[in-house]
Formats: structure tokens, sequence, C-alpha cells
């Protein structure tokens, strides 16, 4: 099974990134001038790689326990909606949204958080011979249903977590939290800025709550059960996720809808998935264009997807199917703009510029090449009635972003 040279590159295996210092604040980089080449001792990095492997542990079980003897008793929490001081209002605070108190399971469900790394936490000494301990960065993804509205909406936040963590030699933990400070990708990305967070005003955090739990009207009804993805980022006007290798049918077309008859037809017993990802090239005379439909996909308990034996015998059939093609995918991180305009070339060419645009603003780097061409994804049922969901699609380069 081959991939076509003329369409849907795949990127290189990647690997997720250190954060990148940029978001060190002012303070932090202050404390950097002072620092001296001494090394601090060996228990002291243990007790920070420690710190590292608990913070997973906690994301990973939605603090459930929460271990509250690494955080000082007046710990301080700071995101862009709530303050809040000591270990108990912080612990409270986590339990409502993990519908553990009587208010959280009234308020939400389906609350889950997922860690995408953890870094920082380098070790220093102090002019003064004192050691110094860099801040501890968390990225992820959060989620949960706000079910107190009639209408059920999910709200979902991507983001960063600093954590200001100091030495305590008198206590079993060798080192104490004392102060979280939280960003949303959304609105505290600096524009242009190489990746910087920065504090807005409370007034902006509501708003894109508001924006989020929203009734979002009626919508088209979906052609096929969605590709799962991993969220890896919802930022402004856009999102960058994670797709597993999967495997798809593709089809070279001059009309879509022609396109979308005859994959229908092929994958009729077979099952396909959703969206329909079509690709475009941008300053070919030929204006040869594909249509690709995803038939199977990787699943966290396999190394490969399912190959779809019955796709690929029917393929190699030869006859009414001789253009049609069977192919694996990469995994691969993509960026992704949503526009809800029927997928008319100036709408789709539109999204594409102003997707490229923001991916530049928020330090974002596409794969090479993918400008050649413009690739879209369209999940309604044809003809069908409702607000419409489509997107373009950039391949991100494998260190071009931060996961």
């Amino acid at each position: 099974i081959t991939l076509p040279t003329h369409a849907f590159t795949t990127i290189p295996s990647f690997a997720s990134t250190r954060f990148n210092v940029a978001l060190q604040s002012s303070a932090d980089a202050s404390k950097s001038n002072e620092k001296t080449s001494s090394s601090p001792s060996s228990s002291l990095k243990s007790d920070v790689s420690k710190l590292k492997r608990i913070l997973a542990r906690e994301y990973a079980t939605f603090f459930e326990p929460m271990y509250t003897e690494y955080y000082s008793p007046s710990v301080t929490f700071n995101d862009p909606m709530t303050t809040l001081s000591g270990v108990e209002s912080y612990q409270k605070n986590v339990d409502m949204l993990a519908s553990r108190t009587a208010m959280g399971q009234f308020l939400f469900s389906d609350a889950g958080i997922v860690l995408h790394n953890v870094t920082g936490g380098t070790l220093s000494t102090n002019n003064d011979g004192s050691s110094n301990i860099d801040d501890i960065l968390t990225r992820w993804t959060l989620r949960f249903t706000f079910k107190a509205l009639p209408w059920k909406p999910t709200a979902r936040f991507s983001g960063v977590s600093i954590y200001d963590v100091v030495v305590d030699p008198k206590s079993d933990t060798g080192v104490k939290i004392v102060g979280q400070t939280d960003y949303w990708d959304s609105i505290n990305i600096l524009p242009k800025s190489g990746g910087k967070y920065d504090g807005v005003g409370t007034s902006v955090a509501i708003g894109e709550f508001i924006n989020q739990i929203k009734p979002g009207g009626f919508q088209a009804q979906a052609a096929a059960p969605e590709l799962p993805y991993q969220l890896l980022r919802r930022g402004d006007g856009y999102e960058v996720r994670r797709y597993p290798a999967y495997t798809g049918a593709i089809l070279p077309y001059s009309r879509r809808d022609e396109a979308f008859e005859s994959l229908g037809t092929f994958t009729k017993g077979i099952g396909a998935l959703g969206p329909a990802v079509m690709d475009v090239r941008r300053n070919d005379d030929s204006n040869e264009k594909v249509m690709l439909w995803p038939l199977t996909y990787t699943s966290p308990s396999e190394t490969e997807p399912p190959v779809p034996t019955a796709a690929i015998e029917k393929a190699a059939g030869g006859g009414r199917w001789r253009t049609m093609e069977v192919l694996n995918v990469a995994a691969k991180v993509i960026a992704v703009r949503e526009y809800t305009d029927a997928s008319m070339e100036p709408v789709v060419r539109k999204a594409d510029r102003e997707l490229r645009e923001i991916l530049d603003r928020d330090s974002l780097k596409p794969l090479e090449g993918s400008e050649d061409l413009v690739r879209f994804a369209q999940y309604d049922a044809i003809f069908s009635m409702g607000r419409r969901r489509g997107e373009v699609w950039i391949d991100l380069a494998d260190g071009g972003h931060p996961w």
C-alpha cells in the first residue's frame, strides 16, 4: 500500500520538544543572571524529579488523590478567571470541577485533563551558594460538560501551568510548590512573541468561557463517525490536533459530488469514517484534485491501523475502481481552522490563508511544501441542512510545535 507522491504528504516521526524558554517570566530571567555554574546536590535533583512524576500522576488521575504534602499551606493559584490562596481552597476547586463535591455534581460532568508534557525544574546555584529551581511547566488540555445548562455544552481549554517551586529542606519532600499560574492558549499567547504568554483581564476570560458554552444552533448532519484525534491546542481562531496513523481510500476527481458518490459506493458494506479530506494544488494547470475517506485507524492499544482487506481487494479488482487506491497515512500533528460556509474555492482559500497567518502569529511552523496545496475537510452529509462544518488542515513540521 503506497502513498501517491501528489497527495497527503506525511510528517516524519515527531517527538515532544522541551518547553520554550520564552515562557520564562522576567523574574525568571533576573534569577538566571544571578546563577553560577556550581552543581546542586544529587538529592535535590532527585526531589525535583520525583515532584515532576507526582505532577504527572496528579494529571493522570485528575488530582485524585492530590499530593498536598508537595504544596505549601499558603500556595497561590491563578488562572484567567480565578485567584485562590491556600492548599485547601486549591483542592476544593479541583474537586468541584471533577464533580467530587455537591456543587460540582450539579454543574459539571465528564471532566478530564490530558497532560502533554512536563518540563523545566532545572537546578542551579546562586552566588550566595543557595540552590535555585527553575519553574516547572506543564502543557495540558482540559474538558468538561456544563450539565446545568439544558443543551449541556462541552467546554475545552488548552494551555500551560507554571509552577513556582522552592527548596524546603525541613520537609520530607525536600521541595514545595508555592504558586501555580495557568494560561489559556486561546487568550494568553502574545502575538509574534515566539510563544510567550501574558495575563489578560478577567472579562476577556469570562467572554471566552461564555463563547464556549453558548448554544451552537442547528447543526448539519455528520456524514460518518469522525476519525478520532487528540486536541493539543484550542487557540485563538484555530486548533492543533494529533491524529493517529490511519488508512484511507483515495480517488482523483474533477467534480466533488461525483467523488462523494463514487467513494460512497466503494465503501458500502466496508464502512468509512469522516471527514472527507480533499487536496487541491495551488498552481497546477491540470487542476488535479484528490479526495480521501478514512477507513481504519490506530487505536491506543495498537501500533498500526488494521488492514482494510476488503477495500484493498476491491480496489485491486480494477474496472470501475481502477483509479481508486487504498493507502496508509502516517500519524501527524496538524493545525485546523473551521469555516461554516459552503466549501467553495474562495471560502477555502481564504481560510487557508488566514490559518497560515495565525500560525506565523503564534510561532508554529508548517511542514515544508505544505504551501503547494490547499487541504480541506468536509464533515457534513451532502445536501444536509443546518450549520455546516468545514475545516482547512495544515501539517505542522516536526519540531515546529511544542508537542
